[in-house]
């Protein structure tokens, strides 16, 4: 390896317009990266290494397709692929070869990224824990349910991935990976293509090394018409709040959040500081009877007729789904949207 593999993104997408290296270089480092740490970290569902570098080649050889033009990119296996299995976790869709690319997938070849691979995700997204370690120490998790994406990131084997979100499975791999995971507001990016757990929750989001990269992938899922996200902006506006359950934050993660907002007011950041509303603390509550409706709904053919092929805690999930009563879900779901409407005027424009 000649460690092109840790360049970040938007550096790999300007040397390989500037002809100061070659996409296929730059894939085979990652590949190679693979080859020597995947044993341990268990990061990809499926790879083929000739379908990559043939990817790569061809952008080599073309006229320059779009931002990402020649960078590879890991896809969380919840995400359907023509080309590639996609299996979303589950030994029910094993060798599962959708008809068509995800509406992300499409838009990330648009702008001529090379799909490296798929990474590994839990079953259908939801909490049964899946074989990747955490690239730091392979005695901790990775977090989920993106785990295979945030550990190929933070381990140099790719320098982006998509993942997904339901219920904290973009932020809490990228914390626990120590990468950067952006989870955008609802409708924000298509989720066309991807296998749902819960309509009204499920987010597409983004890993990369640093906010620059992560803003780059993100404009490329945008429509074509989007503009170049702007992360140099001054002074950015930043909220904190601090939820009902500050309480319960360990003592060394509150002092670094305090660190570091201590560090954006001398920055002169536009600062919005909020006290915790305590009517939020029933919110995870909601969230989780929304989700298992839903899930209740997007799960039944897997639970109607495979059954058997589901980890007892997914089965658990969907039978407390099934029993939730009309009333308790649409109040849910008004509280939810009530909730929502109250974080958009805390933090105005921010």
């Amino acid at each position: 390896m000649s460690g092109l593999n840790e360049l970040n993104a938007h550096e790999a997408a300007q040397r390989i317009r500037d002809h100061e290296i070659t996409s296929e270089a730059l894939v085979q480092d990652c590949l190679d990266r693979i080859a020597d740490r995947e044993q341990q970290v268990h990061a990809w569902q499926y790879l083929d290494n000739a379908a990559a570098l043939d990817q790569a080649r061809t952008r080599d050889t073309t006229p320059v397709r779009g931002l990402l033009h020649g960078v590879p990119v890991g896809i969380k296996d919840l995400i359907n692929t023509g080309d590639m299995p996609t299996c979303y976790g589950s030994s029910i869709y094993a060798g599962h070869r959708p008809a068509s690319d995800a509406e992300c997938v499409k838009r990330l070849r648009e702008a001529g990224a090379v799909i490296l691979g798929k990474t590994v995700t839990t079953e259908f997204a939801a909490f049964n824990p899946a074989l990747t370690r955490n690239p730091h120490n392979l005695s901790r998790t990775p977090g989920g349910s993106s785990s295979g994406s945030a550990a190929a990131v933070a381990d140099g084997m790719v320098p982006l991935a998509l993942g997904t979100q339901t219920a904290g499975s973009v932020i809490r791999p990228a914390a626990f990976c120590g990468v950067v995971g952006f989870k955008p507001s609802f409708d924000y990016l298509s989720t066309t293509g991807i296998k749902p757990l819960s309509g009204e929750l499920d987010t597409l989001g983004v890993f990369a090394r640093n906010t620059k990269d992560a803003a780059l992938v993100t404009t490329c899922l945008r429509p074509r018409s989007s503009a170049l996200m702007d992360i140099t902006r001054k002074p950015a506006p930043v909220g904190l709040f601090r939820g009902p359950h500050w309480g319960k934050v360990d003592e060394s993660s509150k002092a670094m959040i305090e660190k570091l907002w201590g560090q954006l007011g001398a920055a002169k950041s536009s600062v919005i500081e909020q006290d915790p509303m305590h009517d939020f603390a029933e919110l995870s509550d909601i969230q989780h009877t929304i989700m298992c409706a839903d899930m209740a709904k997007s799960l039944a053919p897997e639970f109607n007729y495979h059954s058997s092929h589901l980890s007892e805690g997914l089965r658990q999930l969907i039978e407390y789904g099934l029993d939730l009563g009309g009333e308790k879900v649409l109040a849910a779901r008004a509280r939810a949207h009530s909730a929502r409407v109250k974080v958009e005027k805390l933090f105005g424009d921010c």
